[in-house]
Parts: structure tokens; C-alpha cells; sequence
């Protein structure tokens, strides 16, 4: 079975949560959704997208992007095609999920093969845990920040604390499953996204546009950086878990509608927040530097302390609802790599790991952002590369995926193909040697084609453009588009799978 403690068949026929029913942990795993649990229409893909990203960090994204050394208006021409553009590859592979209505994970193997496929499904998973690590450990210091503010105490046990109920509340709605989420997310969408607008009317004065136009321009390199630090804080973060939502969708959803509201789901909040931080960054040097050290604490300095609370409140919901999304990815991931337990129990696990990761941060960690910059790039490559591949392969496509067959090592889609296989460790290896982070010291081996390539090294002008983001996404879908066409047509035009159980795996 494809969750090998599921009580349902592949096709999911009384696994679910349907709408109508009384919450309850869903059963679903790596299971297609059958016919009479899938529900819904494309717009409402609008609030689990806009739940997860109107986050307050997209103000603090405005401190980062100006910390490449570019001005107002280049940093927000990279910010908004960095942002639309990455969320619109989300859109696309959200069509995935509405033709095979399996996890986004699943749907690779199409493309990866059925073993093949947990080397991406690896990558995957390790990128959704580091975000809702990030995500739960910015609530916490968010919230210890507050407290201090407040004079309520903002030490050791305070963060404890925090740390508990944000871990707990993420882990429960993972746990719990998509209805749960769903709901959820249209909650923290109406709650974040009032209290938001509140925050930005009592802040706008320290808005000096005088200050901000000064601000210098930088190289083209530096815009480049830019661009591709948004693209990976952003659509890159989320495109391996994007069909996991729409897998939801009746399978006559339009396609357009899919990546639609998708992309203008995920996109609009991250884009006025961006604008409201780059001019509150732009203004202040020192609340610049200060996002970097503690990007959600930094922002409640220049707040009156009457909503210091309310601000606690958008700010934990914020984040809680991106990480709410990613524990539920990552337990999808997780069995995809091959883990045999219920999905749950899968969130379960990432849920222990998550903790443990933002103790680290919380407690040990001095330096948030050179670490955070690090994890976006180097695990940024991998998942470019996988994004180019899965994205040519869905364009080749004319057919629906065989449900049968994506559980199948010996059907259509094959168990280790070594083409897509290769091309993804050719466009990671030669990504990894097109970026470099300094401030993190465990990424000194990258940027070596830097050098060979005349781009002036570890420490020249391209050092800090991370074109290998670019390089791997293009390597990965031209080189697909080229070697996989024969592939696929094999593949559709193969008869069409045996019993739903015969000769499958997890």
C-alpha cells in the first residue's frame, strides 16, 4: 500500500477528511485521493497559500535583499520578479497535483522513477524541516522579545516556553492533516492579515523617503544576488510540496485556475510586505543591522508597547501557519524517501526534529542570518535542479499519470533511471560551484568553478550573484526537454497498469 498503515485503498475512497465530516487525524498518506474526497475549486488554493506566507518576515525581507548592496528600486524589481515568478513554478507543478491527485513527492517518480525518486524525496524533506525549523524558532524569539519589551521577562524561560506552544500548535495541525490546515489557514489568513495593516499604519512615520531614494544602486551582480536570494526565500522554498494541496482538487478544476491562484495567493502578501520593509530598512540603518541579528524582534522596536501583544500574536500565527504547511510536506516527503509509518506519525517525527532544530537556533545559534542564507542556497541547487526536471517532464506530458503504476518499480515510470537521475547531480554539482556564503564557514567548498569559469573566485564580483540557482534550474529542465521526450512517449504509450496492488511499494 502506499502507506503501509493506511486502512483505505490507493484510491483514497474513506481514508480523508471530506468536508461535512467531523475533524478527525486524516488517514491519507502517499495515496492517490480517490474520486469522492476530492472537493473544492481552484480559489480556494487562495488561503493555505496566503495562510503560509503573510508572514511579518516578508517585512524583514526588506532588510535582507538591501543588504546585497543595491537601492530601493532595484531591490524591488528583484524582489517582486524573484517572488511572482518562483511562486509561479509552485502554480505549475500545482497542475501535477490536479491531474494525478497524489502528494507532489509521488508525482516525481513519473519523472525519477519510483526508487529513484527518494534521492529528490531526501532533499525535500530536509528542506520543509529546515524551513518549519526556521519558522518555529523566529516565533519563539519573537515572542521572548515582546516579553522583554514588556518588562514580563524575556530569558531562558520564557523561551522555553514559546518554544512548547508554537511546537505543539505546528505539530498538531501536521499531525491532524489537510482539513485541520485548511481551516486553519483561513483563520491566520483574516487574523495576520488585519492586525498587518495595524502594524504598518502605526509605523509608517518612521518612513523617510528622502533617506530611501539615497540609498546607492549596486552592480548587476548584486541585483542578480538579489533576485535569487528572493526566489529561494520564496517559491523555491515551497515548489516541492505545491501539489500537495491542489492533489486535493476534482481533476476538472481548470489548470489555469490552479496556477492562478496559486501564484496570486502566495505572491500578493509577500510582495506589499517586501515594499513596506524596504522602505522601513531603507530609513533606518540600525533597524537594518538589527533585522539581521533577530528579524521579527527588530521590528517591535519601533512600535508603541501597547500592541506589542497584538504584534506577538500576528507574528506567532504568521509563522506558525507557513510551518503548519511545511511539517505536513515534510511528512508526505518523508514517506515518499521510503520510511514505512502512517503519515502522521511521519509529521510526528518531523515534529520532534523540528524542536530539536530551534533549540539549536534559539539557544546556541549567534548568528541567524549568514546560517539562514547558507541553508536557502545550498539546499536552493538540489531543489532547482529537481524543480527544472519535474516541470520539463509535466510539459512532455499529454496524458493523466497511471495511479497504478507511480507504486510500480517495474511499470511505466521505471525504478532507477539513470538519465534524470544523472542530470540532477550534474546540475547540483555544477550549481553548488556557482554559490558562496562566507558568513557560514561549513559552506567554504562552494564557488569552485568560480575561478575556472573567469568569474573572479571566491571573493570577485559573481561571487555573491548565486547564479548556480539559475544554472541548475535551466540545467535541469532544457537538459529534460532534450533527453526526456522519448521517455515519456514510451511511457504513455505503454498499456495501462495491472490490479492496484500488484508489484507496488510505499
Amino acid at each position: 500500500m502506499a502507506d503501509s498503515a493506511d486502512t483505505t485503498d490507493r484510491t483514497g475512497t474513506t481514508g480523508g477528511s471530506p468536508a461535512g465530516r467531523q475533524l478527525q487525524v486524516e488517514t491519507h498518506g502517499l495515496d492517490v485521493i480517490g474520486d469522492a474526497d476530492r472537493k473544492g475549486t481552484p480559489r480556494t488554493l487562495f488561503w493555505p497559500w496566503f495562510g503560509a506566507n503573510v508572514s511579518v518576515l516578508g517585512l524583514s525581507y526588506g532588510a535582507f535583499v538591501l543588504g546585497f548592496g543595491i537601492s530601493f528600486w532595484q531591490a524591488l524589481v528583484a524582489g517582486v520578479i524573484g517572488i511572482v515568478f518562483s511562486f509561479l513554478l509552485c502554480g505549475f507543478v500545482g497542475v501535477a497535483g490536479k491531474r494525478g491527485s497524489a502528494p507532489t513527492m509521488v508525482l516525481s517518480r513519473a519523472a525519477y522513477g519510483v526508487r529513484g525518486n527518494r534521492l529528490p524525496s531526501v532533499v525535500s524533506w530536509m528542506l520543509t524541516v529546515g524551513w518549519e525549523t526556521v519558522l518555529c524558532s523566529l516565533a519563539t524569539l519573537a515572542t521572548a522579545t515582546v516579553f522583554d519589551r514588556l518588562g514580563w521577562g524575556g530569558g531562558t524561560g520564557t523561551k522555553v516556553v514559546a518554544l512548547v506552544l508554537v511546537g505543539a500548535l505546528t505539530v498538531v495541525g501536521g499531525v491532524m492533516g489537510f482539513d485541520v490546515i485548511m481551516r486553519l489557514q483561513t483563520v491566520i489568513t483574516v487574523v495576520t492579515g488585519v492586525l498587518t495593516l495595524v502594524y504598518v499604519v502605526l509605523v509608517a512615520d518612521h518612513v523617510h523617503w528622502s533617506t530611501v531614494s539615497a540609498v546607492p544602486a549596486g552592480s548587476a551582480q548584486e541585483f542578480i544576488g538579489a533576485l535569487v536570494f528572493m526566489m529561494t526565500g520564496f517559491g523555491l522554498g515551497w515548489v516541492n510540496a505545491a501539489a500537495d494541496y491542489s492533489r486535493y482538487l476534482p481533476r476538472s478544476s481548470s489548470s489555469r485556475g490552479v496556477v492562478g491562484w496559486t501564484t496570486f495567493g502566495a505572491s500578493v502578501a509577500p510582495l506589499l510586505l517586501l515594499v513596506f520593509g524596504l522602505l522601513l530598512a531603507g530609513s533606518s540603518a540600525g533597524l537594518e543591522t538589527a533585522v539581521a541579528a533577530d528579524p521579527i524582534g527588530a521590528l517591535t522596536t519601533i512600535l508603541p508597547t501597547w500592541f506589542l501583544v497584538p504584534f506577538a500574536v500576528v507574528a506567532v500565527l504568521g509563522l506558525v501557519g507557513g510551518a503548519v504547511l511545511d511539517i505536513y510536506s515534510s511528512g508526505l516527503a518523508l514517506l515518499s524517501a521510503g520510511l514505512r509509518v502512517p503519515r502522521y506519525l511521519a509529521a510526528l517525527v518531523d515534529g520532534v526534529l523540528m524542536i530539536a532544530g530551534s533549540v539549536y537556533i534559539v539557544f546556541v545559534a549567534d548568528d541567524f542570518l549568514g546560517q539562514f542564507m547558507g541553508f536557502l542556497t545550498t539546499l536552493g541547487v538540489p531543489i532547482a535542479a529537481w524543480c527544472g526536471v519535474m516541470l520539463a517532464d509535466l510539459l512532455l506530458r499529454r496524458r493523466d499519470y497511471d495511479e497504478g503504476d507511480l507504486y510500480r518499480p517495474g511499470g511505466r515510470y521505471g525504478d532507477l533511471p539513470a538519465t534524470p537521475l544523472l542530470l540532477t547531480l550534474a546540475a547540483t554539482a555544477a550549481g553548488w560551484g556557482l554559490v558562496t556564503n562566507s558568513a557560514a564557514n561549513w559552506l567554504e567548498w562552494q564557488g569552485y568553478l568560480l575561478g575556472p569559469l573567469g568569474l573572479g573566485g571566491r571573493s570577485g564580483s559573481w561571487a555573491y550573484a548565486n547564479l548556480g540557482v539559475l544554472i541548475a534550474l535551466a540545467t535541469g529542465f532544457l537538459g529534460t526537454l532534450a533527453l526526456g521526450r522519448g521517455r515519456v512517449r514510451a511511457q504513455e504509450g505503454a498499456p495501462p497498469s495491472p490490479g492496484a496492488d500488484a508489484g507496488t511499494i510505499a
